[in-house]
């Protein structure tokens, strides 16, 4: 039972983030979708805060940085600023940053495997997508036409989320294209990231893993 309570916090992050991008083309369009995107948005940041709150070096970072979120997510989405727009995503991206890092410290300095690190190795693989895609966002509210998809601008949230989720996987359809220098660079460091991140924590998953205690008694004894 206390096994499965510690693994609560990871779970309910896991399925904030797979919310939030499923949700993401469902809700990319303008008027009240968009706010209510941004909420939606929002809840694996403050999932995340309640997760690294129970890590003592990562809590005032991960609080102070979600709460220099905060009016920057209502700014950007009230006001048509790219300026705004531009800083809200980076400081989005930074929070995503700092969380997957202090996920991945968890995950490194754990002795055994269960299921919930489990779910946390999925979730630092789900924020490094997230990751990434705030990075596209704000480098396209700062330099318009960065990243193209066919002959227009790829600068919807699903447009770069897609083009950051296959990036990561290393998939590359071709279809989404960074054209600026910088872009390409960004899309090749997340390539790089993503076939590192599967090799390492695959390598310490299974260095790590033991059978998890079963919470009932072996009634073969």
């Amino acid at each position: 039972m206390q096994t499965k309570l510690q693994s609560r916090p990871d779970l309910f992050l896991l399925l904030s983030l797979l919310l939030a991008i499923l949700l993401t083309p469902v809700l990319d369009h303008d008027g009240w979708r968009r706010l209510v995107l941004a909420g939606v948005t929002f809840i694996p940041v403050v999932l995340s805060t309640v997760r690294l709150s129970q890590m003592k070096l990562w809590v005032w970072p991960s609080v102070l940085l979600m709460l220099i979120n905060m009016p920057f997510v209502v700014a950007g989405n009230t006001f048509s600023s790219r300026a705004l727009t531009g800083i809200r995503w980076g400081s989005l991206a930074a929070f995503f940053a700092l969380t997957a890092a202090g996920l991945f410290s968890y995950l490194r300095s754990s002795r055994i495997v269960t299921r919930a690190h489990l779910y946390t190795a999925v979730n630092i693989y789900l924020l490094l997508g997230l990751l990434w895609t705030s990075l596209y966002l704000a480098m396209d509210a700062f330099y318009p036409g960065s990243i193209q998809i066919g002959s227009r601008p790829a600068e919807r949230d699903t447009d770069l989320l897609y083009f950051s989720l296959i990036t990561l996987s290393t998939i590359g359809y071709g279809d989404v294209v960074p054209l600026g220098g910088e872009a390409r660079i960004l899309a090749a460091l997340e390539g790089v990231t993503g076939v590192l991140y599967i090799a390492i924590t695959v390598a310490l998953l299974v260095s790590r893993f033991r059978t998890e205690p079963s919470d009932s008694p072996d009634l073969t004894d």
